[in-house]
């Protein structure tokens, strides 16, 4: 077993059978942050919302939706997590977060796997207690597996403990760093050096309009793409490649560079203001759906997917 994260940090997973059980241990655990003065962050799916409803409207606590903060995984640490904990400097703070569901689409699981081990990471420092809901009636028992590898703490039937699978989660994150499946339709590919940026945003802009997406969402894209065929082609000593095709989730766009991604956290975390290295993957976790990286010895490839 690994050694539990350094620091104040918390991240507990719950195992949980049904509302009663669900309830067993997230109302005493918001309530004990309440009554510490700290403050509370409720982000799960629409039932947990409905189940934690008592809530809505407290003072001290916040509610969102995760299946809409959360629809692209690696947005959940920058963009749920963080920002709720920055908003409250110097303060304790406590989480209940829901990444994983029964119905999450499977290709998103290898990004939760990662978030989960990531959140060891990006908050090991830091005030912060984090417990996490799986549903264990109706999760598959793999799930639940690496669940107990990415948190150091579990709780079930109200018996709390340390996970005995308890993994680095440097470790997690490499295990799930797996070749993307090639695209479902032919794709459109562009190979580019440094001056062909203007090319590589035309095309995109293009192909995104024809797919049907929404002018904003256009935007947001062409935005997304042109940072990381940036990226891609500044320290590179060769071309990149750009892939955009459509399937029934909506359009995506793939770029691969001869640089190689080695910081776990980039695009989790900002990074200090006396850079600007690792902004551009934190705006790509921002704007997009979903965001898929797989690093090789030689390669990183970036895919972002766009919902219609």
């Amino acid at each position: 077993m690994a050694a539990p994260p350094r620091g104040s940090q918390w991240h507990e997973a719950l195992f949980y059978t049904g509302d009663d059980d669900y309830l067993e241990t997230t109302v005493p655990f918001v309530q004990a942050g309440l009554a510490a003065g700290e403050p509370v962050l409720i982000a799960v799916p629409a039932p947990g919302l409905h189940l934690l409803r008592r809530f809505d409207g407290v003072e001290g606590v916040r509610l969102v939706d995760m299946v809409e903060a959360g629809r692209n995984p690696a947005r959940i640490i920058p963009g749920v997590l963080h920002t709720f904990t920055v908003s409250h400097p110097g303060r304790p703070v406590r989480v209940v977060g829901e990444p994983i569901w029964p119905g999450r689409a499977a290709a998103d699981y290898p990004r939760c796997v990662q978030h989960e081990a990531l959140v060891n990471l990006a908050f090991a420092d830091l005030p912060v207690r984090i417990l996490c809901p799986y549903d264990a009636a109706r999760l598959d028992l793999d799930v639940l597996a690496d669940a107990a590898s990415t948190h150091p703490v579990l709780t079930r039937g109200g018996d709390r403990r340390a996970s005995l699978g308890y993994a680095h989660p440097e470790r997690i994150v490499d295990a799930f760093n797996r070749p993307l499946p090639e695209p479902g339709t032919p794709p459109t590919v562009l190979v580019f050096e440094a001056a062909g940026l203007s090319g590589v945003r035309g095309l995109v802009v293009a192909l995104a309009t024809e797919a049907g997406l929404r002018p904003d969402r256009v935007t947001d894209l062409r935005i997304a793409v042109n940072e990381l065929a940036t990226n891609a082609v500044a320290n590179a000593p060769g071309p990149a490649v750009l892939r955009v095709w459509t399937e029934p989730d909506g359009l995506l766009c793939e770029i691969t560079g001869s640089s190689v991604l080695t910081d776990r956290l980039a695009g989790c975390v900002p990074p200090p203001h006396t850079t600007e290295r690792g902004r551009g993957l934190l705006l790509v976790n921002l704007l997009c759906d979903l965001v898929h990286v797989h690093t090789t010895d030689d390669s990183t490839t970036v895919r972002l997917l766009m919902d219609r």
